[in-house]
């Protein structure tokens, strides 16, 4: 008789362990998808800013609402400086040309002819830029640019 009662409390605690590994598994789903509810509904869109190369912008305008990367290559003579920190230059991907506009302090190592990323949005036919990222050294070029110049056929592997 007393080792029917053991019997009993040893299925019994295997259907507790059973039980708290379902409420726990149950759990750790619960607080997952409310993660992922909480990036997906609080989480700006702007957040998410998308790269186009001129081409894309040429043929295919964003909004003027919306904020994205564009990036190419600075082309030779375009920067014009104005007053304090005010810089227009144009950006290329050898197929199109997109003129930008951008107050700020340009990076020590943007120059013509070399890569660059900006961040902004278009006002007409106009990128408007709020951030400037150029190269780092003579061999780097954002891999968003090398893959827009590898997609039109122009890029050249840098001579080391």
């Amino acid at each position: 008789m007393h080792a029917m009662k053991d019997k009993q409390e040893f299925r019994g605690l295997k259907g507790l362990k059973k039980q708290r590994r379902i409420q726990i598994i149950a759990l750790a789903a619960l607080a997952l998808i409310s993660m992922v509810s909480v990036i997906y509904f609080f989480v700006p869109s702007t957040a998410l800013n998308f790269f186009r190369s001129p081409s894309e912008v040429v043929s295919a305008p964003p909004p003027a609402d919306e904020v994205f990367r564009i990036g190419g290559l600075v082309v030779e003579g375009s920067i014009q400086r104005g007053a304090g920190t005010e810089v227009a230059f144009e950006v290329t991907d050898t197929n199109a040309t997109v003129p930008v506009r951008y107050t700020g302090i340009l990076p020590d190592l943007f120059a013509e002819g070399q890569g660059m990323i900006a961040l902004g949005r278009m006002e007409g036919e106009v990128f408007i830029a709020t951030e400037v990222l150029a190269k780092h050294d003579e061999t780097y070029m954002p891999k968003e640019v090398v893959d827009a110049l590898k997609e039109q056929g122009v890029y050249q592997e840098p001579e080391s």
